[in-house]
């Protein structure tokens, strides 16, 4: 099912990936859109890959709304979509609850419609109070003007021993006008004011691989986020492909620094990255450096390599983009199975990523 590359450098591609690949699982904050809006280029790209016989769907760890809702926006944006064509991670911990809690359990709901909904159909009952006799609760993000004292009766209930679950525990979310905090931030709140520990659904753990499967039957799926800690960790924690994409919360410093779990398969900078192949890392023996790099790394036109095992250069011209997979290849061989810690600031200026 994946290529499942040595996590040491960026894959190559000789076929477009909507052709390589016959699922997209597209995350949508940050990838298809941002604050509401299309992001550039996302409706045209998806559109094409679409009509070259590319099933899409559309993988959130935004448990807010229902997905009706979710596919109704995409189709106005220009993206046709239909309530099957999304998963949500309200549906993932809404079949995890389900999977442990008798038929019928009351639930204590700190979230949106869309958690309301998936409770539903897996025969939970939503209630909003503590004092409603709940069996469990569950947070998920429920929007900026979520009261603050929806998170004191999560925490009254959580204090009484009540099993408690997240959607997902993303710290921040990307909007039109930056960055704010998501409902990881939220499900810190109650932590903090009662010591306990949610259950987790969401990417990147197994219950929302799990639900995306069962959903969309895919069988060469190519999951396609903007964030490491989800997307790309919840791609390697399910044994697929990944293709990151660096137009919502990841910038290019983060990707250098990028655990092996986090290190994607492909990196583009939007969705453009299905249409077409991806160019090979390749690299050679240098000269051996203090501290074992030894080795140049090659993507386009450029070099990258770390030197004097102090310094990571980057060499030559061409597309940028090109110049961050070869980054990619000298940081990851670098770093091992660990994390890149030395300086990145120059050559990521150069690149103008």
């Amino acid at each position: 099912m994946s290529q499942q590359h040595d996590r040491y450098r960026p894959s190559g591609s000789s076929a477009a990936l909507s052709e390589a690949y016959d699922t997209a699982l597209l995350d949508l904050d940050g990838v298809v859109y941002a604050g509401g809006e299309a992001i550039v280029h996302a409706v045209e790209s998806l559109g094409t890959a679409r009509d070259g016989g590319m099933h899409l769907a559309y993988v959130t760890n935004n448990a807010l709304r229902p997905p009706d809702a979710v596919a109704e926006h995409l189709t106005e944006l220009g993206v046709p979509a239909g309530a099957a064509d999304v998963i949500t991670s309200a549906q993932a911990v809404a079949r995890l609850m389900a999977d442990q809690l008798p038929a019928g359990s009351r639930v204590l709901v700190v979230g949106g419609e869309g958690l309301r909904v998936a409770l539903r159909e897996r025969g939970l009952v939503p209630v909003e109070s503590a004092d409603d006799d709940p069996a469990a609760v569950v947070q998920g993000y429920g929007g900026p003007d979520l009261a603050w004292g929806r998170f004191a009766e999560a925490s009254y209930a959580v204090a009484r021993g009540l099993p408690w679950y997240a959607s997902n525990t993303d710290l921040t979310i990307p909007g039109a006008r930056g960055i704010a905090p998501g409902n990881g931030a939220a499900v810190e709140v109650v932590r903090i004011a009662t010591g306990a520990k949610p259950q987790v659904a969401g990417k990147p753990l197994p219950p929302m691989h799990r639900e995306t499967v069962l959903r969309t039957g895919a069988k060469r799926p190519l999951v396609v986020g903007d964030r490491l800690d989800t997307d790309i960790e919840g791609a390697f924690n399910g044994g697929v492909d990944s293709l990151l994409v660096l137009t919502g919360v990841t910038d290019a410093a983060q990707l250098l620094a990028a655990p092996p779990q986090h290190r994607p398969t492909y990196v583009d900078r939007d969705l453009r990255g299905l249409l077409t192949g991806q160019p090979e890392v390749t690299s050679e023996r240098s000269e051996p450096s203090e501290g074992g790099a030894g080795e140049v790394f090659r993507c386009g036109g450029w070099t990258a390599a770390v030197r004097d095992g102090r310094e990571l250069v980057l060499a030559g011209e061409g597309d940028p983009l090109d110049g961050l997979r070869a980054l990619c290849g000298a940081a990851w061989t670098f770093a091992g199975s660990g994390t890149f810690g030395l300086e990145t600031e120059k050559a990521v200026v150069r690149l103008g990523l």
